[in-house]
């Protein structure tokens, strides 16, 4: 039999999670990956914990992706009106982004900038299919205002859209470079003020 492992393995990839969601996958270095790990954990008791840097990461990111992942699931409650679905989608997003006890900002957004040499596309692609399902769920809930009539016919939607998607990936921008919470979460009520512009006009 073979000795024990001297590392809890499931704190271990949350230490290993922060440091890819601080770094991206190809700056981070076995060597930080297990020193962030700790317990003095050899190189071969790293493999057989976790097979590869390439599947820690990927189990990084599903751990990610399960839990501070979740805060834009607001955008899919259709008992929501869709402009407090995109509201409550960026203020909880921005509330995690600001968190003390992980990284700041997006390990989602963050990831577009962090592939690098050929081949990564594919391992952050799980990364890149959450970015498009925020990306739809906020269309979708500029749909749904133009179908409720709460917005105006001339609205267009994909550019409404791509408004709040965008300033959703900037947030994770100005996390990262020491924004405050205070300072994001008033900037997010002016941008509402973009759908406000839309709405339609009551008779």
């Amino acid at each position: 039999m073979g000795r024990p492992r001297s590392f809890d393995r499931d704190a271990a990839l949350t230490q290993a999670m922060h440091l890819f969601w601080e770094q991206g996958f190809e700056s981070t270095s076995l060597s930080q990956l297990k020193a962030a790990i700790g317990g003095g954990i050899s190189a071969p008791s790293f493999y057989a914990a976790f097979g590869s840097k390439e599947a820690l990461y990927q189990e990084a990111m599903a751990r990610y992706l399960a839990t501070h992942g979740q805060v834009t699931q607001a955008l899919f409650d259709k008992a929501l009106a869709p402009r407090d679905a995109i509201e409550q989608a960026l203020r909880t997003s921005a509330r995690m982004q600001c968190e003390a006890g992980h990284p700041r900002g997006c390990m989602v957004a963050l990831g577009a900038a962090y592939v690098g040499g050929p081949g990564q596309e594919a391992i952050t692609q799980p990364l890149r299919d959450s970015r498009d399902r925020t990306r739809a769920g906020i269309h979708a809930c500029v749909e749904r205002g133009l179908k409720t009539g709460e917005l105006s016919a001339t609205t267009d939607a994909k550019s409404l859209a791509a408004v709040f998607d965008s300033f959703l990936l900037g947030l994770s921008i100005r996390a990262r470079d020491g924004a405050r919470h205070a300072l994001l979460d008033a900037a997010i009520t002016q941008v509402l003020t973009l759908w406000d512009a839309a709405r339609a006009r009551q008779r």
